[in-house]
């Protein structure tokens, strides 16, 4: 945390452990070795272990750091494997715990396990909704910086994917997209893992040409002149994405979001306002035609306003604050 490339989830923990400690809160952070987030850090493992790592190395990794933690006021788990176990760790820690991904029938029931006694923070409302029987504290949605995004024209007069290469990010849909509607577009995408890798081969690098070109993975300085420059952010996910930073990242930079209204998507686009929930491709394409109608100024006003990092802050103080409360 942060992390130096892709990384949504680690980037937002990175604001969110920089906010508390600028609103004046002490914040002890249980990493990994290569992790630079200004606040004092801790780790069993000098690198990340990645996605696919033994489950026995997550299981030890959040024991030690409940055995670190001991005498703090209360614990964050952004893990998997800790708020199951927290109540035999440390009884007495007041505990909660955030769902960064979907809720499918295994995670149902593993949230279901402990939510009585670690509350269980929402992404957004769709995800809420999704979560069938695990009962929800509350929603907090993501939170993005918005003065790290300068306010860009999209003079570039390209449409942009960013994201990761994959079949259910629909770098494929974003090309149909682009080639319908006349307009250059630019993929900046993760891609390292085999899955990733096999996708771009077969589905992607045959339709790369003059107009549709693969630059590679975005750091954030890189992320930001991108998407200032674009005439929209082309997002045709067709899952139920629970939030989808990148969204939020585009209008921070004054970009409008074409997306489809599924999962998140209806909670941070404003049809009309700050970009188009669209039915299907050929209508994200005929919307194109329609962006420049929309204000830039309103998308990035929309940011400040509603996705805020201190908005975002602020939120998770006022939650902390109540389930102190409760357990008096």
């Amino acid at each position: 945390m942060p992390p130096s490339q892709y990384g949504g989830t680690e980037l937002v923990l990175d604001r969110l452990a920089r906010g508390l400690t600028a609103e004046g809160h002490a914040v002890d952070l249980f990493t990994t070795g290569e992790s630079t987030c200004p606040v004092p850090r801790s780790w069993p493992y000098p690198a990340a272990l990645g996605t696919t790592g033994d489950p026995a190395a997550e299981f030890a990794h959040v024991q030690r750091a409940y055995t670190l933690f001991a005498g703090v006021d209360i614990v964050h788990d952004h893990t998997l494997t800790g708020p199951a176990w927290a109540r035999s760790w440390r009884p007495e820690l007041p505990v909660v715990t955030t769902n960064h991904g979907p809720f499918n029938p295994w995670s149902i029931a593993h949230f279901k396990s402990f939510a009585d006694d670690v509350p269980v923070i929402a992404i957004s409302d769709a995800q809420r909704r999704s979560a069938l029987g695990v009962p929800i504290a509350t929603t907090i949605h993501h939170g993005v910086e918005v003065e790290n995004f300068h306010l860009g024209d999209g003079g570039g007069g390209y449409l942009l994917f960013l994201g990761r290469m994959s079949a259910e990010k629909g770098v494929h849909r974003a090309i149909t997209v682009a080639q319908a509607a006349g307009k250059p577009l630019i993929i900046a995408a993760k891609m390292w893992e085999e899955d990733e890798i096999r996708y771009f081969a077969e589905q992607v690098e045959p339709r790369l040409c003059e107009d549709i070109v693969y630059v590679g993975q975005a750091g954030e300085q890189r992320k930001a002149e991108l998407l200032a420059g674009a005439i929209a952010l082309v997002n045709p996910i067709r899952w139920p994405e629970p939030f989808g930073l990148v969204m939020i990242e585009a209008l921070a930079s004054g970009t409008p979001v074409l997306a489809f209204a599924e999962g998140a998507a209806p909670e941070i686009v404003e049809h009309g306002r700050t970009g188009f929930l669209c039915r299907d491709e050929a209508d994200m394409a005929r919307r194109v035609d329609e962006v420049p109608g929309l204000s830039r100024l309103a998308c990035r006003a929309a940011a400040a306003e509603r996705f805020s990092a201190r908005v975002f802050v602020e939120r998770h103080i006022d939650f902390y604050r109540k389930v102190l409360r409760d357990r008096v």
